[in-house]
């Protein structure tokens, strides 16, 4: 066991973990030349042509050096804000981490926010300042970053550059020499913690374990703590990206691949704690949480018929990302559909195109909206997710939304840029800190609810998307907070109901109205869209009627007979508008993310 390192890579979007990754897989041989393809842990279609690690990937290595041999258990983990779930299961089960820097960008949002992760687990981490070949790099800039921002000492910090290979080696012999090996006893009860779990259609459900005490061995009955079943181990392997590597047993400090044949991937959920079913341990491993979904909203067939198509899909997609849920709803507007929960807006785009693309649908996605807390005036609680799930006003003691504590950094030269977006967002700045004459570190509290549409867009575009952003969820706040209604030709439509501030609802309300008259196609029959609160209607648009020119075959004659059929069609276009139905294009459920 002395000669096993557990260890993660930690960094911002961009930072180069992935292509970190690929050098320390080529460096100590865990794949041969031919079979080697750049970004290899990153085994979706999304994650190479975006550029992102969706999902922690894992892999074995052994390396050699004068001091023997060694096995490296890599966790790349991702970087962008909405999967730090995956990050802090990930460190969970490490004794280290690589905390890899830009040397030409510095220390960005996630950086700080995976840092305290790591920190909050005691892990020993190694500063490395990447990119170290770029014109733009200033390594030592990036070490008093680190320094100052961090608290990390950067006197031993390995420089690299990921892309052409520099500094692997030194890098390989500072995890072997700084990063602890595991402790724990192997002649205990066996205890493996579950950390990512997915579906795989010949094996079905397998577990990606750590075993801190005893071992895992073919064959041996092993019981799911938090469920209390029991099941066969029918195989173990070793994490590889190419072919997974089998083994008889994984002993303690090892990590590994569980086979236990299941169809259902909920029987082995991420966090839970493996042990022997004869010899079981008294607790489980504990400090580790759930994913909770933070944004909601509405996904629906466009094609009606294609409902159970999309339930199947939602199914087999969970296998693989346990951190979705969803229940079925319905909407006059769009029919059947399901509403979702998502860690944030990422996780919502890479879902939506994962289902369009791997299974095939067409869908439309509503107006994401957060989970709100309504106190109704006889004392009971509700959480809501969906606007028309709101009880009627009278009825409405007060409505809580939920903050989040948001960290950006951001060249000083936008700072106002920045104030100027975070004070329109209803924003609360708790810290300024300039970490250097030219960049400063801005706390705020945010309602979560202005964030979920296109804050992260518009933050870009006011700082020449130079600045970064993370945020965490804080606490439940009381709003002044009402809801919107949408009606076309005098129905409400409730698909588009979403809820907003009231000192925003008439603003909000004008621009909603006329992004849809731009939308809603010309009838036979004047359409009038509103924009109400309750009953009140607070703006209006009208898409004027299609005309048909009915006096066209009248040539001459007396102007009796002209007024007669244009008086003929006045009527006719009163009956169509008292019974007329206006069908919605999939635009207009999507101008409510455009409208600001």
């Amino acid at each position: 066991m002395k000669n096993i390192r557990n260890f993660s890579i930690i960094a911002h979007i961009d930072h180069g973990k992935s292509t970190l990754a690929d050098r320390l897989i080529q460096e100590c041989k865990a794949v041969s030349d031919r079979q080697m393809s750049s970004q290899i842990m990153d085994t979706m279609d999304i994650e190479k042509e975006r550029g992102i690690t969706i999902k922690a990937q894992s892999v074995r290595l052994e390396y050699k050096n004068e001091n023997g041999e060694f096995v490296l258990n890599l966790i790349d983990t991702p970087g962008h804000v909405d999967f730090s779930y995956e990050v802090s299961r990930s460190l969970a089960s490490c004794e280290g981490a690589l905390l890899v820097v830009d040397a030409s960008q510095g220390v960005e949002a996630q950086t700080i926010a995976n840092v305290y992760i790591a920190l909050e687990n005691n892990l020993e981490i190694i500063p490395v300042i990447n990119k170290i070949d770029l014109p733009a790099a200033d390594a030592e800039r990036v070490k008093n970053e680190i320094e100052h921002v961090i608290g990390l000492d950067c006197s031993e910090a390995i420089e690299v550059s990921a892309k052409s290979g520099i500094g692997i080696n030194d890098l390989l012999r500072a995890i072997v020499n700084r990063i602890p090996a595991p402790v724990s006893d192997p002649n205990s009860a066996t205890k493996a913690l579950i950390y990512d779990s997915w579906f795989d259609n010949y094996l079905g459900a397998l577990a990606l374990v750590r075993v801190y005490d005893g071992k895992i061995s073919k064959n041996d009955e092993i019981l799911v703590m938090s469920t209390g079943k029991k099941h066969v181990v029918l195989d173990l392997m070793y994490p590889n990206p190419i072919a997974p590597i089998k083994t008889p047993s994984i002993n303690s400090g090892e990590v590994g691949v569980v086979v236990l044949g299941l169809k259902n991937v909920s029987d082995v959920q991420v966090g839970d704690t493996i042990t022997s079913a004869k010899n079981p341990a008294k607790e489980a491993i504990g400090g580790f949480e759930r994913a909770k979904p933070f944004v909601f909203a509405g996904l629906y067939p466009i094609d009606t018929d294609k409902f159970e198509d999309l339930r199947d899909a939602l199914d087999k997609l969970k296998l693989n990302d346990s951190s979705i849920s969803y229940e079925p709803e319905t909407s006059i507007a769009l029919g059947f559909g399901f509403r979702v929960g998502f860690l944030g807006l990422l996780h919502m785009e890479v879902v939506k195109e994962r289902l369009e693309r791997e299974f095939n649908l067409d869908l439309i996605a509503t107006a994401p909206t957060v989970t709100y807390e309504v106190i109704q005036t006889d004392g009971k609680t509700l959480m809501i997710q969906n606007p028309s799930e709101l009880p009627p006003v009278n009825k409405i003691e007060v409505i809580k939304e939920p903050y989040v504590r948001s960290t950006i950094i951001t060249p000083s030269e936008f700072l106002g840029n920045i104030i100027t977006l975070l004070n329109n967002r209803r924003g609360v700045q708790t810290k300024m800190d300039y970490i250097t004459p030219e960049r400063v570190l801005l706390e705020y509290d945010i309602p979560m609810n202005e964030i979920v549409m296109d804050f992260y867009d518009k933050l870009k575009s006011a700082t020449k998307g130079y600045a970064s952003f993370d945020y965490e969820p804080s606490e439940y706040r009381v709003g002044d907070l009402v809801k919107l209604d949408v009606r076309v030709a005098g129905e409400i439509v409730d698909a588009l109901s979403i809820i907003v501030p009231e000192s925003k609802s008439a603003s909000k309300g004008r621009d909603f109205v006329k992004a849809m008259k731009e939308i809603v196609p010309r009838q036979l029959f004047e359409v009038a869209i509103q924009a109400s609160i309750g009953n009140k209607v607070i703006a209006r648009e009208t898409v004027k009627s299609m005309g048909k020119n009915v006096t066209a075959k009248c040539y001459g004659g007396d102007i009796t007979r002209k007024r007669k059929l244009l008086e003929k069609q006045k009527e006719g276009k009163k009956r169509m508008k008292a019974i007329g139905k206006v069908n919605l294009p999939q635009e207009a459920f999507l101008s409510v993310l455009k409208i600001d």
